[in-house]
C-alpha cells in the first residue's frame, strides 16, 4: 500500500473537488450507528457503501437509518449496498474495494458476532488481550485485500486496534491507519470528571493530553482507578493547566453505562470523529487532535494530530506535552496488564499472568506465543475451548 501521507493527498483531492466514498465493512451495531451519524452529516458529496454477507440483514439496517434520516430531513447522502461479500474470501473484498475506490474504509466486522468478548474476559481474567487472535482474524483479510487493490483509502479498524495494528505491522503486512474506540472512549469521561472537580459547567473548555492502553480504558471507566499505575495525563481549563491528582480524576470517570450493544454508540462515534476530523481539517485548514489506539502500528493508544506540514496534509503522534517514549512506556505497561506481554516479528506474546488466569478461569492453557501463521488455528481454539463452553454454561 502507498504511504498514509500519499493516500491523504488523494483523499484531499476528493474532499475538495468530488465525491467522498466511505465504505463500512460489516453492518452490525457499530456499523449501523456509524451509518446513521454519517447520514446525519447531510453532506451530498458523501456516498456510503455498506459491505457484508447477508443482504436482508444489511437492507433492514440501511432502511431504518434512511427512513429515520428522512424524518429528520437528513437525506442528502447516498447509500449503496454490496452484499454477498464473504470476508474470508480475500479476492471478493479486493474486488469491491476496486469497484468503489473508497476514500475511507471502516472495518466494523467481528469474527464471532453477537458477543461482547469483555462480558467473558473482564470478570474472569481481567484482561481483554486474550481475544487478539479473534480481533485480527478478519482485519488481516481486509488489509490483504486493501494491499492487493493498492487502495488510496484511509483504513480504520474497530477490532482491538491497541494490539492488532501493531501485530500486522510487525509481520510486515499492510495495517490500518487508525483504530477507533478504547482510548477515545475515556477522553470525554476525563473532561466531564475535570469539570466536576473544578465545579464548572462548560466542560467543553476542558482539554486533555493523555495516553493509555486498553486495560486502563476499561479499568478507569468501570472502576474509577488505574491499578496503581501513573499515566501520562495533563488537564487544562481554558488553556491553563490544572493540577489535580490522577486518582481524583479517575475516580470521577466511573460513569454508569449499558453493557449491551448500546455501548457501540461510542465506538461508532470514534469512527465518525476520525473520518470527519480528516474531512474538516481539509476544508478548514485547521489542525485537529484525535485519540486513537494503534496509531501508526504502535501498541496502545496515543494523541494524534491531523493537519498540514509544509503545506501537505499529514498525521502524526502529538508529542507536544509527552514524549513518545513516555507514552510508549505507559502503553506497554497497560497492555501487559491486558494480557499482552509483547508484539514483535509477527508474533504476539501472551503474558504469563494471563496464561495462569486462563487456566484457573477456563481450564484452558493459552500458547505463550501466537505467530501470524497460527492466527486462524488459535482463533478457532479460543472459540471452541473458551467462548462456546462459556456461552453454554451461561445458558444453564
Amino acid at each position: 500500500m502507498k504511504s498514509l501521507k500519499e493516500r491523504l493527498q488523494v483523499v484531499e483531492k476528493h474532499v475538495n473537488g468530488g465525491k467522498i466514498v466511505i465504505m463500512i465493512i460489516g453492518l452490525g451495531s457499530v456499523g449501523t450507528y456509524l451509518l446513521d451519524y454519517i447520514i446525519s452529516r447531510n453532506d451530498p458529496k458523501i456516498q456510503v457503501v455498506v459491505v457484508g454477507r447477508d443482504h436482508d440483514k444489511i437492507e433492514k439496517n440501511v432502511n431504518i437509518v434512511k427512513i429515520a434520516g428522512m424524518i429528520r430531513q437528513l437525506n442528502k447522502s447516498q447509500i449503496v449496498i454490496e452484499s454477498g461479500i464473504d470476508l474470508n474470501i480475500i479476492e471478493s473484498v479486493k474486488e469491491v474495494i476496486e469497484k468503489y475506490k473508497p476514500d475511507f474504509i471502516v472495518n466494523s466486522s467481528r469474527a464471532y458476532s453477537g458477543l461482547k468478548y469483555g462480558s467473558i474476559s473482564w470478570e474472569n481474567v481481567r484482561a481483554y488481550g486474550i481475544w487478539s487472535p479473534l480481533a485480527i482474524r478478519l482485519t488481516k483479510n481486509i488489509m490483504e485485500a486493501c494491499d492487493m487493490a493498492d487502495t488510496d483509502a484511509i483504513v480504520i479498524t474497530t477490532s482491538y486496534p491497541d494490539a492488532t495494528i501493531a501485530w500486522l505491522k510487525s509481520a510486515n503486512k499492510a495495517y490500518p491507519d487508525f483504530g477507533s474506540g478504547n482510548l477515545n472512549h475515556l477522553i470525554p469521561r476525563i473532561k466531564y470528571a475535570v469539570a466536576k472537580v473544578l465545579c464548572v459547567d462548560d466542560f467543553w473548555n476542558v482539554d486533555v493530553m493523555f495516553a493509555a492502553g486498553h486495560f486502563h480504558d476499561v479499568c478507569i471507566s468501570k472502576e474509577g482507578q488505574a491499578e496503581g499505575v501513573e499515566l501520562p495525563l495533563k488537564v487544562y481549563y481554558k488553556g491553563e493547566e490544572k493540577i489535580i491528582p490522577q486518582d481524583t480524576i479517575f475516580s470521577a470517570c466511573n460513569i454508569s453505562m449499558p453493557v449491551n450493544t448500546q455501548r457501540n454508540m461510542m465506538n461508532a462515534s470514534s469512527n465518525y470523529q476520525i473520518i470527519m476530523a480528516i474531512i474538516d481539517t481539509i476544508r478548514s485548514k485547521n489542525d485537529q487532535r484525535i485519540y486513537t489506539p494503534g496509531a501508526f502500528g504502535n501498541i496502545g493508544g496515543y494523541p494524534v494530530m491531523i493537519g498540514y506540514k509544509n503545506g501537505m496534509l499529514d498525521a502524526w503522534i502529538d508529542e507536544s506535552v509527552f514524549t513518545f517514549e513516555e507514552m510508549d512506556r505507559a502503553n506497554r505497561t497497560s497492555m501487559n496488564l491486558d494480557g499482552i506481554e509483547n508484539i514483535r516479528d509477527g508474533k504476539l506474546y501472551y503474558s504469563d499472568a494471563l496464561i495462569q488466569k486462563s487456566i484457573k478461569a477456563f481450564s484452558v492453557e493459552l500458547p505463550k506465543v501466537v505467530s501470524y501463521e497460527n492466527i486462524e488455528a488459535t482463533a478457532e481454539f479460543i472459540i471452541n475451548q473458551i467462548i462456546i463452553p462459556q456461552l453454554n454454561q451461561s445458558k444453564k
